[in-house]
């Protein structure tokens, strides 16, 4: 694939990021586009690379970038709040869909992991999106929460939130803490964090417990119902970290046009290029957003209209 380097600004903030064009693209053409989206702690270089690699080789454009705070983006390291990122994803929708590279008409998004309940909100309040897809996310906050956690735990979970409420309304400031203490990996999960990501510099930085209080406050399930274009939930059955019950409560809220995929792995034990569940994953996806993404159907939304 081609790469070229850009940034982009989300509420003040100049963020980071790379389109990528698929290798025969012709100078004049306009093309679908896809965003693919990070998850928690996960930067342009990572996932959203990966998949463009592949979505890119199906006649995609797509562009990646680092949430603000991640990476060299701009923004405070390590204060990680989910609204602030659905505003990043809708301000990459805007930049994308500027490009004279792509059709706007045909723009659709991809979330992975916490990115999932992302998307499914930006895509429930903006019309653009004709297509999106939602991987091995969770979709109610408190309810994903409260799922991975002891009852003792949950009642100090929210003990320690509410004492941070007070500090930033005091200090303007909120706790730095260990990105995981609230957000305990599952064993599999834990081995691929330490092998494939742990060693990359953006990795793993300390993170505001004001994230745990926007996790608690998310509910995507709720708004997944406003979502006027084709949805994809796809989720590893045998998940540890975000259970499936959350991709089936998200899919169960959705209305037509919906598509549920299961995937034979965990959350990322296969997010490997030549991996045989990430290849199939990525052939679902591929024709997906082939359908939906269609030139035929932005004829017939234009005869509609």
């Amino acid at each position: 694939m081609i790469e070229r380097q850009v940034s982009f600004y989300s509420e003040g903030c100049k963020l980071e990021g790379t389109l990528y064009f698929p290798k025969d693209y012709q100078e004049g053409e306009k093309r679908p586009a896809i965003i693919p989206n990070s998850g928690y702690q996960g930067f342009n270089e990572f996932y959203p690379k990966l998949f463009a690699r592949n979505l890119t080789e199906a006649g995609f454009i797509c562009l990646g970038f680092d949430y603000r705070g991640f990476a060299n983006s701009e923004g405070q390291q390590g204060h990680v709040i989910l609204d602030e990122q659905v505003e990043d994803i809708q301000n990459a929708v805007t930049f994308l869909s500027m490009q004279e590279e792509v059709d706007q008409e045909r723009i659709g998004l991809i979330g992975w992991g916490m990115g999932g309940s992302n998307v499914v909100r930006v895509s429930a309040k903006d019309s653009r999106i004709k297509a999106v897809a939602a991987l091995n996310g969770f979709y109610d906050g408190e309810r994903w929460l409260k799922s991975i956690h002891s009852y003792v735990e949950w009642q100090e979970i929210l003990k320690v939130v509410e004492e941070d409420r007070k500090k930033r309304v005091t200090t303007g400031e909120s706790v730095y803490a260990d990105p995981f203490i609230h957000y305990p990996l599952d064993p599999a999960t834990k081995d691929y964090v330490q092998k494939e990501l742990v060693p990359l510099s953006p990795f793993g930085k300390q993170t505001t417990l004001q994230f745990t209080d926007s996790i608690i406050s998310m509910n995507a399930e709720k708004v997944v119902k406003d979502i006027a274009c084709p949805i994809f939930i796809g989720h590893g059955k045998n998940n540890l970290l975000h259970p499936i019950d959350e991709a089936y409560g998200l899919y169960k809220a959705a209305i037509e046009p919906k598509q549920f995929y299961l995937i034979d792995g965990k959350h990322n034990d296969f997010m490997y290029h030549d991996h045989e569940i990430f290849q199939s994953l990525v052939t679902e996806l591929n024709t997906f957003f082939t359908e939906n993404l269609a030139e035929k159907n932005k004829e017939k939304a234009s005869i509609l209209v």
